[in-house]
C-alpha cells in the first residue's frame, strides 16, 4: 500500500507539472480574475479542467483485482481490471475555481472519458467523477481565495465517495471490496495532496502575475508623474519627445514612438537614426491602429522599415484619443517577435489609455481656463458703465456752476479711463497699480465733495508687489461713496488700508456711511439683489472674480450696522493657488 501511494504522488508530479504549464495561458488568468466568466470562456474552462481528470486518468496504474498486480500506465481495459489515478484532482479544482458550471461540466466530460475505458468500474468510477465536480462547486466561493486545507479535503472527500461509488455500483463485489482494500486509502491521500499541490501551482502562477503587476503599476504612476506636466498642453513634437524619454528610461524599451494621425512625433532607441521626428508614416499597420481604434501588433515583415539594417523586428501600436477621437499612437518597438507578449500588450494598452485621460485632462484645464478668463472679462465689461455713469453724471452737474471744476474732472476721468482701459485687457495687476487706479479714482469725488470727503491710505509698502485682480478695489471704493455717503452731507471718511498680516495680505475699504442692513450683507455677495438704491452688482462682481481665481478664502468679508458705516474686506493668503493662476 506505501508503495503504491508512493507511485501515485510520483504520477500526480506529472499533473502538477502540466498544471504549471498550463495555467501560463491567458485565459485561466482572467477566469480567475474575472467576477463573472462569458458562455465561451465557461466552456475554454471545462475543456481546460476536463483535459486535466483525463490526464489524470492516463497517468494512472492498471490494477487486476485476481492477481493484484500493476501495470505501469493505464490502457484499454479488460474486465477484471481497474485504474488507481489522479482524475479527481482537475475536477477538483474545476469546481473550487470556476464554480459549479465548470466543476460539473469537467467532471461530465472526464467522466464520460473514463466509462470508454472499460473495465468492471468503468460505470462507477464515470459516475463518481461526476459526482465529484458536484462535491468541489458546493465549496465555490464567488470572489474568495482557496485554502489548502480546504483543497486538501475536498479532493481526499471527492476520492472517499468514489470508493463508495465503487463499492455500491461495481460488481462483482468481491473484486469491488478487494480493489477498494487495496487502492482506497492510497488514492484519497494521493489525491488530497495532489489538490493541494496544483492549488499551490495556480497561486504561485497569480502571485506571480500580481507581483509583475505591482511593479508595473508603479512604473506606471511614476511615468504618469513625469509626463502629465509635459501633455497639459496637448501632443506637440516637445511633449511627444519628452514623454518617450520618460517611458523609454522607466521600461528600458528597445524603442519608443508617439505619432499623430499623419507624421512622427518623437522616435526614441534604437533605429532613431532613420524613424526621426516629422516624417511621415509609412507603415499600414498604424494607419489600420488609427482606423479602427484598436491596439495592433506586427512583425518586421508588416513593419515595412525603409532601412534594411533597422534592428527592430516587431512593434504594438496603440491609439491615443482625446474626447474620444483618434489623434495619434503610441508604439513599442522590439527586437524579437518574442516581446509581442500578453504582459506588453496590456502595458502599452495601459499606458495608451493613461496618455489618453492625461491629454483629456489638459485640454479641460485648457477650456476652464479660457471659460474663467472669459467670464472675467465679462464681469470687468459690467462694472465699467456702471462707474462712467455716475462719474459723467458728476460732471454734467458741475459744467455750469463751476467750469473749472468740470474742466480739471474730465482730465482726471481721461487719465482714469485710459488706467482703467489698459487694466480690462490684463490677467493681473499689482496692488500698487491697483492703489494708484484708486487714487485717481478719488481724486474726482474729492473735487466734488470739497471738504465733505476725508480720504486715509493705511498702506504697506512691502505688500504692494503682491498680485490682484485688476478693477477689484474701484468698485468697493465706488460703493462707498455712491451708497454708503449718499445721504451723508459732511464729515464722510474713508480709509484704504492695505497691510502685511501674519495670515496673508489685508485690503480693506472702511467708511463711516449709514452702513448695511444685516439681513442684506450675505445677499449682495451671493448674488445681485433688487432695491431701491442699487443691485449690489459691483459687489457681488468682486466677490465672484475672487472666488474665482483664489477660492472661498479670498471672498469679502462685510462688517457693518445701521448708521455705524461699513468695512469691507478680504485677506490674499494662498500664494501658490496665486502662482499657478499667473502661469
Amino acid at each position: 500500500m506505501f508503495e503504491l501511494l508512493i507511485t501515485l504522488v510520483e504520477r500526480v508530479g506529472i499533473i502538477v507539472t502540466i498544471a504549471f504549464v498550463l495555467t501560463r495561458l491567458r485565459f485561466f488568468r482572467k477566469m480567475f480574475y474575472q467576477d463573472q466568466l462569458n458562455r465561451q470562456q465557461t466552456l475554454t474552462a471545462v475543456m481546460f479542467f476536463a483535459f486535466f481528470g483525463i490526464i489524470g486518468t492516463y497517468t494512472g496504474l492498471n490494477v487486476n483485482t485476481e492477481s493484484l498486480q500493476f501495470n505501469r500506465w493505464a490502457s484499454d481495459l479488460m474486465t477484471e481490471e481497474a485504474i488507481a489515478n489522479s482524475r479527481v484532482i482537475g475536477i477538483v479544482i474545476a469546481g473550487l475555481l470556476g464554480g459549479p458550471k465548470v466543476g460539473i461540466g469537467a467532471g461530465v466530460i472526464a467522466g464520460a472519458h473514463r466509462f470508454t475505458l472499460g473495465g468492471f468500474t468503468g460505470i462507477a468510477c464515470g459516475v463518481a467523477t461526476m459526482i465529484a465536480g458536484v462535491i468541489s462547486s458546493l465549496f465555490y466561493r464567488k470572489n474568495k481565495r482557496i485554502k489548502l486545507k480546504t483543497a486538501f479535503f475536498v479532493g481526499a472527500f471527492a476520492e472517499a465517495v468514489q470508493m463508495l461509488v465503487i463499492v455500491a455500483l461495481a460488481r462483482p463485489i468481491e473484486q469491488a471490496w478487494a480493489l477498494v482494500n487495496l487502492i482506497g486509502l492510497p488514492m484519497i491521500l494521493a489525491n488530497g495532496i495532489g489538490s493541494v499541490l496544483v492549488l499551490l501551482v495556480i497561486k504561485s502562477v497569480l502571485k506571480e502575475e500580481e507581483k509583475a503587476g505591482a511593479v508595473q503599476a508603479q512604473k506606471t504612476l511614476r511615468i504618469a508623474d513625469q509626463t502629465l506636466a509635459y501633455l497639459r498642453n496637448g501632443l506637440h513634437i516637445e511633449a511627444a519627445d519628452a514623454v518617450c524619454r520618460i517611458i523609454h528610461k522607466e521600461l528600458n524599451t528597445s524603442a519608443v514612438s508617439i505619432t499623430n494621425k499623419t507624421e512622427i512625433l518623437a522616435h526614441i532607441g534604437l533605429g532613431h537614426d532613420h524613424h526621426q521626428q516629422e516624417n511621415p508614416i509609412q507603415t499600414k499597420i498604424t494607419v489600420d491602429a488609427i482606423e479602427t481604434g484598436k491596439i495592433q501588433m506586427a512583425t518586421a515583415e508588416a513593419i515595412h522599415c525603409t532601412n534594411a539594417d533597422c534592428p527592430l523586428e516587431a512593434v504594438i501600436i496603440a491609439p491615443l484619443k482625446e474626447r474620444g477621437e483618434i489623434i495619434g499612437t503610441l508604439k513599442f518597438y522590439f527586437q524579437s517577435e518574442n516581446d509581442l507578449t500578453n504582459v506588453n500588450m496590456e502595458l502599452i494598452s495601459g499606458l495608451s489609455s493613461m496618455i489618453s485621460h492625461q491629454l483629456e485632462i489638459g485640454q479641460a484645464e485648457r477650456v476652464y481656463q479660457l471659460a474663467k478668463e472669459a467670464e472675467i472679462k465679462a464681469l470687468q465689461a459690467q462694472i465699467h458703465p456702471h462707474f462712467l455713469f455716475n462719474t459723467l453724471n458728476t460732471i454734467v452737474s458741475l459744467v455750469r456752476l463751476h467750469p473749472v471744476k468740470a474742466r480739471k474732472m474730465l482730465i482726471s476721468l481721461s487719465h482714469f479711463i485710459r488706467q482703467n482701459l489698459s487694466a480690462a485687457t490684463q490677467k493681473i495687476t499689482t496692488l500698487e497699480q491697483e492703489l494708484k487706479q484708486v487714487q485717481a479714482y478719488l481724486s474726482l469725488y474729492e473735487e466734488r465733495f470739497n471738504d465733505r470727503l476725508t480720504v486715509q491710505y493705511v498702506i504697506d509698502e512691502e505688500v504692494l508687489s503682491e498680485i490682484i485682480p485688476p478693477l477689484t478695489l474701484q468698485p468697493i471704493v465706488e460703493n462707498a461713496i455712491m451708497h454708503g455717503f449718499k445721504d451723508k452731507d459732511s464729515d464722510c471718511i474713508l480709509e484704504v488700508v492695505i497691510k502685511k498680516q501674519q495670515e496673508g495680505v489685508y485690503i480693506g475699504i472702511k467708511d463711516n456711511g449709514k452702513g448695511i442692513e444685516k439681513e442684506v450683507v450675505n445677499q449682495i455677495r451671493r448674488k445681485p439683489i433688487d432695491s431701491k438704491t442699487g443691485s449690489g452688482l459691483a459687489l457681488y462682481n468682486v466677490n465672484r472674480r475672487l472666488n474665482i481665481l483664489f477660492g472661498e478664502e479670498a471672498l469679502l468679508q462685510i462688517e457693518t450696522g445701521q448708521d455705524e458705516g461699513t468695512n469691507i474686506y478680504f485677506v490674499l493668503s494662498h500664494k501658490e493657488g496665486k502662482e499657478q493662476w499667473v502661469s
